[in-house]
């Protein structure tokens, strides 16, 4: 049986809401762009700080800047993901892994280099969910600093209770929550917009940064100060993934029409806002974001902006509860308990040990670097190699199944794969100063990953050697039939064509024969959601003996008695009062002799202990349920 999910509640049966067109652009702006719309708070005070390398904030980097932040924009958020990578949506899902299942789709395989992408991507996106948090709150609280100096010890116990009680609430739900996230995002992209044309005008020529010249000139100048500030500058383009991984719940146009006609114009008339005001005051560089409002306006925007940055550590958290779930799906992790915290739309879930792991992350994050110029060392590498993982991963896609030839596909998909790589190597010189937290994390989630793909296709080998093949036992049964018992019994495996550990255990101790036998297989497609009309295939074996196959999409929780009552509709009959569903739960032991290392044994037996009852995946009710345990060595 697939590897998959498990929740402790029955999840609905939820196909996306058809919502006007104006409702999902309201609400892209509040889920999609709270990372990419908190970036001001920060991302052009540290590439100035970068640019001027504890110098003087001139007039040629000041420009320079604001080029290299006007084109970053404009390439990679813009071209790449708002206008291509959106297209690219696996089914009206997007994300690395469903950019991962799309490339095996177009492949016709997944094949391990799409395989090592897709986790990568996965990986550092949850770092990302770790340092988002951190960073986007710290900033905000920062401006308590400016109110007065007073308050600069409360910044981080502050930032600590804002985000101990963020965390704590998710697993009541946040569809109250989320209604509010649009207006309040609305009212924070327009106070951007505000702020910064209120300052324009103290230097109009700021403006001029909107010719690529002034970028190109900063960075064929500066040598590995350039590469510096392209780390930094990189800032600015943090949530761009983000908006691809939301593809699914909104829809392409309203995103692409929220980016292009408000939050676009509203990041850039901030950021020449805040340009022009370092022009005129150089002294305010230190927060120029802040310095934009007036003394009696900063209370007020400080509240605001420690709403959006709750909103912006909201949408990465609810991303990285999706993509384990896709990644548990998909077969790449065990399962993880997954809570329905809402009785209409599927898509709000909570996962109670990956709440818990991001908390104490995050904590441990403020706890480390304290400011948020500290955390901007370790925020960039995540997302840029994410971004990296997309750009390879979407070149199989064009070639592929969008049908380009080769060399069509890498002209369109090259430069922009250089440019990611170009910010990659410019995150990388921070390695020092805090990059080597997401890399370390990242690695840790591949060796976990890896572990549990490798321990699994061990055990399938192993297991594989004494199982028996599904028909020979049909046949050995019709020549010497057990007794026979009244009933269904449902045996659930990952295989049909042989035998599960269930059944023989059933035959051998209790040497009984249901009157009718399911052999009940739930696999995993490329595709997010499978049609009603592909659900279940049904395979009659022998008068006593039934092939069924349940399909579900990656970003669906399997309901097994729902499935089954939907196959009465192809002629199967199912009665759950009298049917009895027979899983098996294995008890691992490290053998003397194993393919894998001894700490990669240990440490794949530990994620087999800490996988969830399959039976609150299959929603299966316990009454109905007998396991039957086995020993394996691996």
């Amino acid at each position: 049986m697939a590897v998959s999910d498990t929740t402790a509640d029955a999840p609905p049966a939820e196909p996306r809401a058809h919502a006007s067109f104006a409702a999902l652009t309201v609400g892209s702006i509040g889920v999609v762009y709270g990372d990419i719309g908190t970036s001001p708070l920060y991302a052009f005070r540290e590439a100035a700080h970068a640019a001027a390398h504890g110098g003087e904030v001139t007039r040629e980097i000041v420009l320079g800047v604001l080029s290299m932040i006007v084109w970053a924009l404009l390439i990679v958020v813009t071209a790449k993901y708002v206008l291509l990578l959106l297209r690219a949506d696996n089914n009206g899902e997007g994300g690395s892994l469903s950019l991962m299942a799309l490339g095996g789709r177009a492949l016709g395989r997944r094949t391990l280099p799409l395989l090592v992408l897709g986790i990568v991507g996965a990986s550092m996106f949850i770092g990302d969910s770790m340092i988002t948090p951190a960073i986007s709150v710290l900033s905000a609280m920062e401006g308590l600093k400016i109110v007065t100096p007073a308050l600069q010890d409360y910044v981080v116990p502050l930032t600590v209770i804002i985000l101990v009680t963020l965390f704590s609430v998710q697993s009541h739900g946040t569809a109250r929550v989320a209604a509010a996230f649009g207006p309040v995002m609305i009212v924070w992209f327009l106070t951007l917009a505000v702020l910064g044309l209120m300052h324009i005008s103290d230097d109009p020529g700021v403006l001029a940064a909107i010719n690529p010249w002034y970028a190109i000139q900063f960075v064929g100048s500066h040598g590995k100060i350039a590469l510096v500030t392209l780390g930094a500058v990189f800032l600015v383009v943090t949530g761009g993934e983000a908006l691809y991984a939301d593809l699914g719940h909104f829809g392409r146009k309203p995103i692409q029409f929220a980016w292009l006609f408000f939050v676009l114009p509203a990041l850039l008339l901030n950021y020449f806002g805040q340009g022009a005001l370092v022009l005129a005051h150089p002294e305010t560089i230190e927060n120029p974001f802040y310095k934009l409002a007036p003394s009696w306006l900063l209370l007020p925007l400080i509240v605001l902006a420690t709403a959006a940055t709750v909103i912006a550590s909201q949408a990465v958290i609810t991303g990285a509860f999706s993509i384990v779930r896709q990644a548990v799906q998909l077969g790449l992790l065990p399962r993880f308990e997954v809570r329905y915290t809402s009785a209409a739309h599927a898509g709000q879930i909570y996962l109670p040990r990956v709440n818990l792991m991001l908390l104490i992350g995050v904590l441990l994050l403020v706890g480390l670097f304290r400011t948020s110029s500290g955390l901007a060392g370790a925020y960039g590498i995540a997302v840029s190699t994410t971004m990296v993982a997309d750009a390879i991963m979407a070149f199989f896609v064009v070639w592929k199944l969008w049908n380009w030839r080769a060399a069509a596909a890498a002209a369109l998909v090259v430069p922009f794969a250089v440019v990611d790589l170009t910010f990659f190597a410019a995150n990388l010189l921070k390695l020092f100063e805090g990059a080597w937290l997401p890399l370390l994390f990242g690695l840790l989630m591949a060796v976990i990953i890896w572990t549990w793909l490798r321990g699994a296709a061990i055990l399938i080998k192993k297991t594989r050697k004494i199982e028996v093949p599904m028909q020979d036992l049909v046949r050995s049964l019709e020549k010497r039939p057990p007794h026979i018992v009244p009933g269904t019994a449902v045996f659930l495996t990952s295989d049909p064509d042989f035998v599960p550990t269930s059944l023989m255990h059933n035959l051998k101790h209790n040497k009984v024969l249901h009157q009718n036998n399911v052999i009940l297989t739930v696999e995993t497609d490329n595709l997010p959601r499978v049609d009603l009309s592909d659900r279940v295939r049904l395979n009659k074996i022998s008068d006593r003996f039934t092939q069924v196959t349940l399909r579900f999409g990656f970003m669906e929780s399997p309901n097994v008695p729902v499935a089954l009552a939907h196959a009465r509709k192809l002629g199967w009959e199912f009665d759950m009062m009298s049917t009895s569903f027979f899983v098996s739960r294995r008890s691992l032991k490290p053998a003397p002799h194993s393919f894998m290392p001894r700490w990669q044994d240990s440490l794949f037996i530990r994620l087999s202990q800490s996988a969830n009852d399959a039976t609150d995946y299959f929603h299966i009710p316990t009454g109905r349920v007998v396991e039957v345990g086995t020993q394996v060595t691996i």
